[in-house]
């Protein structure tokens, strides 16, 4: 399946998850795969000079809502001329998504491993939602230690290894929580190895197809570009955007609906629901950076 089969070109606009692009390199035909901001305007320059109508997808997993609103602000600043017709899609995953497929590769991991979860280093916020996003995947799992590490940040792998190690672990599985896979680092203290990637490569290209075919619909719907929802898509994201309790709103997104007590329960996309969207029902525990996230048995 091609994202971009009859109706014009795919743009997947990348950052950090994706290594802005490194991670995300074969799509198949008709999707250009950017970095955000000047690479994108040159994208959609050249797109518009040949008369071709492009669909913008922000590549993120939910770690990086700044990406969405950043290419929603670039899209805004187009000439009035060349804006018609070029669609933003709404993000390839959320972080609802990203905790349904971790949670997938987790099942598929034995139960006698620590995981370490592993992505790109973003921002201090991107890089505090992995912890969040590590802790359901444990909490609502039956693996006894799951640590975080970022390439290119800290904890590194290696060092993430040597926590799960002083934690007890013999055995330690890298899992990834980005487009790409984590180099697997060396290890005295326990046996290392890396799942694959956490998102198949048919799986990836269905998924962004149906994103594009969403934002095509919308369009010929109701006439939205999708640029004016995602503008919003960080409102939330950062000490500058809080909310008391039960005074909280939605955003672009997310696709989350409250429940009252009980387990976790995550499905991802086109699993368990008629959309293709993963919905959570669960109460958040957040552990603080550095914290190991263990057991309480």
């Amino acid at each position: 399946m091609s994202p971009s089969t009859g109706h014009g070109p795919v743009i997947a606009v990348c950052g950090h998850e994706a290594g802005y692009g490194e991670a995300l390199r074969d799509l198949g035909p008709g999707v250009l795969v950017v970095p955000g901001g000047r690479e994108l305007i040159r994208a959609l320059g050249r797109l518009r000079r040949s008369g071709e109508e492009a669909c913008v997808v922000p590549m993120t997993l939910g770690r990086d809502p700044g990406l969405v609103a950043d290419t929603a602000r670039t899209l805004r600043a187009l000439p009035v001329a060349e804006r018609p017709g070029t669609l933003l899609a709404e993000p390839f995953g959320t972080s609802q998504h990203l905790i349904a497929w971790l949670r997938a590769a987790a099942n598929r991991t034995p139960e006698t491993s620590a995981l370490l979860v592993t992505a790109p280093a973003g921002d201090p916020f991107d890089d505090a939602e992995l912890y969040r996003v590590a802790s359901l995947v444990h909490r609502y799992g039956s693996h006894p230690v799951v640590e975080v590490a970022f390439t290119g940040g800290a904890p590194d792998p290696a060092e993430g290894i040597r926590r799960c190690a002083l934690l007890g672990a013999s055995r330690v599985t890298l899992l990834p929580a980005a487009f790409g896979l984590p180099e697997t680092p060396r290890a005295a203290d326990a046996d290392v190895t890396a799942a694959g990637p956490l998102i198949p490569p048919a799986a990836l290209v269905r998924v962004l197809a149906e994103r594009v075919s969403d934002a095509r619909r919308r369009w010929s719907e109701r006439r939205d570009d999708g640029i004016a929802a995602g503008l919003t898509a960080a409102d939330d994201h950062g000490h500058s955007h809080t909310h008391p309790p039960g005074e909280g709103h939605g955003h672009f997104p997310s696709h989350t609906h409250p429940t009252g007590d009980g387990p976790s329960h995550t499905h991802a996309p086109g699993e368990g629901h008629d959309d293709d969207h993963a919905h959570t029902h669960q109460h958040p525990h957040v552990h603080d950076a550095g914290r190991a996230i263990r057991s309480s048995a």
